[in-house]
């Protein structure tokens, strides 16, 4: 069998929460799990029932939260390379094949890594839906991340994380204006920046 490292992430689009990362490598225990595919299109219940069936059975995993401040301090882009490469190389290289990224980007510091251990490393736009390992990573990173936001919820329950997980919704906008953004609002993206020049 052939071990992938598949990887993805969770939380580029929000104006609020960190974004996550994961890392799954599945192995033939984990292949056997029935319904792994791109988390967007699982419901939530069904996102949670796989993302324990995944951590229980998949060969090794690795989930990374890279914190609102450094996504202002070096853009979303950068914060989510940096966690794919801090998932990964959280794992035993010694049991991976090859490494599949969800998207068109390659962490700048994770081609060397690979080089070094001699381990084939691609990105692939949708591999969550085509290679089971990345929707596997998918999966972990949407249920972490949505869990962190259940707990800002109880911090701010005025912002609706709950519902929205920190996307701009409308009326996610709505207690923004009513309210002005909180720690957790990630002062670089626009809708909030703008707060900054009032």
């Amino acid at each position: 069998m052939r071990f992938v490292c598949g990887v993805d992430e969770a939380g580029r689009g929000p104006l609020a929460g960190p974004v996550y990362t994961a890392a799954v490598i599945l192995g033939e225990r984990g292949r056997a799990i029935v319904g792994i595919t791109d988390s967007k299109k699982l419901t939530e219940a069904k996102r949670d029932r796989l993302a324990v069936e995944i951590k229980a059975h998949a060969l090794a995993w690795a989930i990374v939260a890279i914190d609102v401040e450094t996504i202002d301090r070096i853009n979303i882009l950068q914060a989510t390379l940096l966690g794919m490469h801090r998932a990964v190389s959280q794992l035993d290289h010694a049991r991976m094949q090859a490494v599949v990224i969800d998207g068109t980007q390659i962490p700048r510091d994770l081609r060397p890594w690979c080089e070094a251990h001699q381990i084939p490393l691609s990105a692939l736009p949708k591999a969550d839906a085509t290679v089971i390992e990345v929707g596997a990573a998918s999966i972990l990173a949407k249920t972490a991340r949505d869990a962190h936001m259940l707990t800002l919820h109880d911090e701010f329950p005025h912002y609706g994380f709950a519902q929205h997980k920190g996307y701009g919704t409308a009326a996610h906008m709505t207690a923004i204006n009513e309210h002005g953004p909180c720690s957790h609002h990630r002062k670089s993206f626009a809708p909030i920046a703008q707060w900054s020049l009032l």
